[in-house]
């Protein structure tokens, strides 16, 4: 689902992508109207702008996951700015590329958004778990509990050997395919490792999953 209120760039966008081989369920200009739309339509990704005329493209995610919790949504904005970034993805994001991306980077990056990878704009990936790091070391941060390590120390639910491994390398900010190829495992298998350890957190994402690892260490 493609939702930006130029209706020029809105076309293109799903035009780019209906050509790339993505199937197109719906489009929309305003925020509010996305989300009922989502509702219905059920995409597995949502490319969204920012600037909306109705709400803001961060109130629009919200929504978004309120109405579909698995829902990946990919920003697609003109801003590269550090609040605009943080927001997006605190919300639920699942990356963040700006619109002076190349035309392969944008269909590379919603490739990845739909595999559930967090993507962003060169630079910005830094600043995400920079921030994260930053909440992590907050006293007073709100997260799940702290002091529970992920083999299930206290009720954390408990994981394997290799979920913790891999777990420890998505927290240092590892795609899958380098995770993969440090481990001598297929892509696949690392997806799966990935979707059971959000399973069995309650997890949506993987940037969620970042922050769980961060708060607990594993990125050291």
């Amino acid at each position: 689902m493609v939702v930006d209120d130029h209706p020029m760039w809105r076309e293109g966008v799903a035009r780019d992508l209906a050509e790339a081989g993505h199937v197109i369920v719906a489009t929309s200009g305003e925020g509010r109207q996305a989300v009922r739309v989502a509702a219905a339509a059920r995409p597995d990704v949502v490319v969204l702008d920012l600037q909306l005329p109705d709400v803001s493209g961060v109130e629009v995610i919200r929504g978004l996951r309120a109405v579909l919790p698995q829902v990946r949504v990919l920003m697609l904005s003109a801003s590269g700015e550090q609040q605009s970034v943080l927001d997006a993805v605190k919300a639920g994001a699942t990356g963040y590329l700006v619109k002076s991306a190349a035309p392969a980077e944008f269909l590379e990056a919603v490739r990845r958004t739909a595999a559930g990878e967090p993507v962003f704009t060169p630079g910005l990936a830094g600043l995400v778990l920079g921030e994260y790091r930053r909440l992590a070391a907050d006293p007073g941060g709100a997260g799940p509990a702290a002091g529970r390590d992920a083999r299930g120390v206290g009720s954390a639910p408990r994981l394997t050997d290799r979920e913790t491994e891999v777990l420890r390398l998505v927290a240092k900010g590892m795609s899958y395919k380098q995770i993969a190829e440090r481990l001598g495992l297929s892509h696949r298998t690392v997806q799966n490792h990935v979707q059971n350890t959000l399973g069995k957190l309650q997890l949506h994402n993987r940037v969620e999953l970042t922050r769980y690892a961060i708060e607990r260490g594993l990125d050291d």
